[in-house]
């Protein structure tokens, strides 16, 4: 690159007010948190959250993938999302699809201008490999104004790492919501019937047409042989791409967290509550990060759990959370008699999570 070009980049960056601030909107792009766990198998459902922030949405398809967070053998990442198709498909339903997504807050969007006379170009950057060569889709779905835009890409050698850089148009139309709702999708086509393929690719935005969502796009799922990963994935303003936002670990995982958080395995360690009731005891936990919203709360069952105090198994009966908010919640524990104001000691079998909160999009 000669030194204008590169001034005129700076310069594009510098117009763009990236320059001292965090570049990349996606986050966990380096596949790096996985707190839900490293492997699912027979992903099928829509909606399947795995390694944090993105989801996998599969539907009217008898075709099957795990979903790991591999190991990425590429230099300067760690970590890759890989899909490997276990059961395959050759021939697609009409309304057959799977896809790979990451959704984004509108008021984390605020920076593209988006429905204003200066809306800016967007860039994704991404690194992916797939033994199935040939044209794959990228698709971005504006969800406050119903609008689209997809641009393909080709995969050119099989199981090469590839870096694919993709210019988004500015969209003059439609402003994103300034709040904590879901506003902006990522969308990476695997598979696709003629609902989504049957049309002409939206490769400008436009209303809202199923058809020309993914037109052009292969079947990852007609063999068994089938691989795709992906790592590196950035989303910035302007039309050039940057080199990729590393975050220490602790920063991305506690931008995670905002969606997703649990308490660990506690054994041996244990959560103290207070029996303000001879049947009926109370422990407040608070999340490591404030939350997104109010999160649903899952906690362990009374089988694989335990209540204990003055050293006695207290026999709890039933579990309930409480008083959520985005910050904490409160534990009621209904157990076999003790003595009010006594405090308890709460333990888990070895590998269960106390409790998930979960406040995704």
């Amino acid at each position: 690159m000669t030194k204008a070009a590169e001034l005129a980049k700076m310069g594009e960056v510098l117009t763009n007010g990236q320059i001292g601030g965090r570049r990349n909107i996606v986050i966990n792009g380096a596949m790096q948190v996985a707190q839900r766990g490293t492997s699912f198998t027979g992903v099928t459902s829509t909606g399947t959250y795995h390694i944090d922030r993105f989801q996998t949405n599969s539907g009217d398809s008898s075709s099957q993938f795990t979903v790991t967070q591999a190991t990425a053998g590429l230099n300067g990442f760690a970590n890759s999302a890989k899909f490997d198709c276990t059961t395959a498909q050759s021939s697609l339903g009409t309304d057959s699809r799977v896809y790979f997504e990451h959704k984004l807050e509108g008021q984390d969007l605020q920076q593209l201008k988006k429905g204003t006379s200066d809306a800016e170009k967007v860039t994704i950057s991404f690194y992916v490999k797939s033994t199935k060569t040939g044209t794959y889709i990228v698709e971005l779905q504006d969800y406050d104004n119903s609008r689209q835009i997809s641009q393909a890409y080709t995969i050119s050698s099989s199981g090469t790492w590839e870096q694919k850089i993709l210019t988004f148009d500015a969209d003059t139309t439609g402003a994103f919501d300034d709040d904590n709702a879901h506003s902006l999708s990522i969308t990476w086509w695997l598979v696709a019937g003629s609902r989504y393929s049957g049309g002409t690719l939206s490769t400008s935005w436009t209303s809202i047409t199923d058809a020309n969502k993914a037109a052009g796009q292969v079947n990852l799922a007609d063999s068994t042989d089938n691989t795709w990963e992906i790592t590196g994935v950035q989303l910035e303003v302007g039309s050039q791409a940057t080199p990729f936002e590393h975050r220490s670990f602790g920063e991305e995982l506690m931008l995670c967290q905002r969606y997703f958080s649990h308490s660990g395995d506690p054994t041996n360690n244990g959560f103290v509550h207070h029996m303000y009731l001879a049947t009926n005891s109370y422990g407040n936990f608070s999340f490591a990060v404030p939350m997104r919203t109010s999160p649903s709360v899952t906690i362990a069952s009374t089988s694989n759990s335990y209540f204990y105090s003055a050293g006695a198994n207290k026999s709890a009966s039933s579990y309930l959370a409480q008083n959520i908010s985005e910050k904490n919640f409160q534990h009621k524990i209904v157990h076999g008699s003790g003595t009010a104001g006594y405090a308890g000691h709460l333990d888990t079998d070895s590998g269960t999570r106390f409790y998930q909160a979960d406040a995704e999009l």
